[in-house]
């Protein structure tokens, strides 16, 4: 049975044991959102997009007693789609698959999530070093991303201090900035300790993984060992100075034996301010400087990016957000302009764009369609 089978397999079964028991000893919630997208851009062969997407999300929590509770959250991602370069042309495609699935166990101080879950941490807010596990784009108005499959245990001191224990298993895809899968069946495991600090947080993180060099997405020498490992060792923390700081920084090592490029480096530094005038003018800026060389410590192929947002409320129900992305390497710019009216339950986005025929500002493992070229997005959010 696929992953998926299982996965349907084992929601079901959440669903109906869960609510045999639902009028007795559970809380049961449901909620949901539904969307429509229509995307218009120049390019080829899908000019014109229709997206229809519909998560449903159920929730069953049940208080244990001695301050100890267990709650479930199962939901799935239903999708429909149309692409073409006309309306004579679309080509349709259906999915159904998992988006989250997972139960915990918790105190006030103390967590633990098994399942498919969503995991991030990190500083940074557009270029995230520490884009480990998700997938989320800034650009994208539903911020969505699929999750991992594994355990996370989470405990927070009472002076704030929280550490984090995970363990993965069964994801065989790309992640994050990750450009070589997983190998399948072997497990991922690391952890994360983040302390408070004066006028803010400091944390370190560590993660390993065993690659499968032959489902990578860049061409590899054919002498390549088949699972090298990967270590990768992060640093972030914030400070909020009159105006809001943060550094992010990541090194990765991938044990190849023929590659040159063993090590990855990442360092984002940004900053973020409100100005009192009108409203609240919101703005924010980051830098990333990605390099990839031999040693650990020596400079080798160097990648630098920078992104400045400036966000103002309208008013009560209007929110105007301008995204500028430079990539100074290759030299190319990426420019979205969104437009955001919020009510109780519906929200309307209106995204335009001027970026390069390839988007790809986080790389192979990004690149898409949606936001390419120039054009404009239409989002219809409704959300039970």
């Amino acid at each position: 049975m696929t992953r998926l089978g299982r996965a349907a397999l084992l929601l079901a079964g959440v669903l109906c044991a869960s609510l045999s028991f639902a009028a007795e000893r559970w809380t049961f919630g449901l909620e949901g959102q539904v969307s429509f997208g229509l995307t218009l851009h120049n390019q080829a062969p899908e000019k014109l997009i229709f997206g229809l997407r519909y998560i449903p999300t159920f929730t069953f929590k049940h208080d244990l007693g001695l301050g100890l509770s267990l709650d479930v959250e199962a939901s799935v991602n239903m999708t429909a789609t149309a692409r073409g370069s006309g309306l004579s042309d679309l080509q349709t495609d259906g999915r159904l698959r998992p988006y989250r699935l997972w139960a915990r166990l918790a105190t006030k101080q103390f967590e633990a999530r098994l399942g498919l879950q969503k995991i991030n941490f990190g500083s940074a807010m557009l270029l995230r070093p520490m884009m480990w596990f998700d997938r989320i784009d800034p650009n994208d108005p539903l911020q969505l991303t699929d999750g991992v499959y594994g355990l996370l245990l989470k405990y927070t001191f009472l002076n704030n201090t929280n550490i984090w224990l995970w363990g993965l298993l069964g994801n065989g895809g790309v992640k994050g900035w990750e450009t070589i899968p997983t190998r399948r069946g072997a497990p991922e495991f690391g952890g994360r300790i983040q302390i408070p600090v004066p006028a803010g947080e400091l944390a370190v993180s560590y993660h390993h993984r065993r690659m499968d060099t032959a489902r990578s997405l860049v061409a590899l020498p054919p002498a390549e060992r088949s699972d090298p490992p990967e270590d990768r060792l992060g640093v972030d923390g914030k400070w909020d100075l009159g105006i809001g700081v943060w550094v992010e920084a990541v090194l990765a090592r991938q044990d190849f034996s023929l590659v040159p490029g063993r090590y990855q480096k990442w360092l984002n530094v940004g900053a973020d301010y409100t100005f009192g005038a009108g409203n609240g003018l919101h703005l924010l800026a980051e830098h990333l400087v990605l390099d990839v060389s031999e040693k650990a410590f020596a400079s080798g192929t160097r990648r630098n990016l920078t992104a400045l947002t400036a966000d103002y409320p309208l008013g009560l129900l209007d929110r105007l957000r301008a995204v500028v992305f430079r990539d100074w390497t290759s030299g190319d710019w990426y420019r979205l302009l969104t437009w955001q009216r919020t009510y109780d339950q519906w929200t309307f986005f209106i995204v335009g764009f001027w970026n390069p025929d390839r988007y790809q500002i986080y790389g192979s493992a990004r690149e898409g369609p949606v936001f390419s070229g120039k054009g404009f997005q239409l989002t219809v959010v409704f959300n039970h």
